[in-house]
């Protein structure tokens, strides 16, 4: 289910989401979005509803850095910690073979993108966009191919192609900016 895509241009993280929920082969258009603001933070989540909820209204951010410098290993190393803590606490936490597993998302900060993978890895592109969700692949090729466009209209492009290209995929879009 799902496409999350985002472009990041000037310090401004632009990020839309489609409103699909799949489950095999039922489809149900959600009315609470995959994509929302916590301060700074503009997050979009795929994998699963709970952990979006998880990461709206129960993880506790620590505190941003002060230097720019810094952002990288905060991501890593503090918000990836309060991020653990938060899924056990609240029973979202999971483990296979010895090893924490989560769910994918995309965080836009101070303009910087950043790709929170199962495994908690933290992600960033050379490229000024990217997309999570299993019309990931279609999304980034409307986005590469598009970088003549303003970010929401790349945006909006590459959910479209996504949502042309993949059953669990659908529209209305929903895109913020940070």
């Amino acid at each position: 289910m799902t496409c999350i895509a985002a472009v990041v241009e000037r310090g401004q993280v632009t990020m839309g989401a489609d409103s699909a929920g799949v489950d095999g082969w039922s489809l149900v258009i959600r009315k609470d979005a995959k994509i929302f603001s916590r301060g700074e933070f503009l997050i979009g989540f795929t994998t699963s509803f709970r952990m979006g909820q998880l990461l709206r209204h129960t993880l506790k951010l620590p505190p941003l850095p002060a230097r720019a410098s810094a952002l990288n290993r905060y991501m890593v190393v503090d918000f990836v910690n309060a991020l653990r803590a938060c899924f056990k606490d609240h029973g979202w936490s999971t483990t296979k073979d010895g090893q924490e597993l989560a769910g994918t998302f995309l965080v836009g900060v101070r303009g910087r993108l950043f790709t929170i993978n199962g495994d908690y890895q933290v992600g960033e592109s050379r490229h000024a966009f990217s997309a999570v969700g299993c019309g990931a692949d279609l999304a980034l090729g409307a986005m590469f191919a598009s970088e003549n466009l303003r970010p929401r209209r790349r945006v909006l492009l590459a959910l479209r192609a996504a949502e042309h290209g993949s059953a669990g995929v659908r529209g209305p879009f929903l895109v913020e900016q940070t």
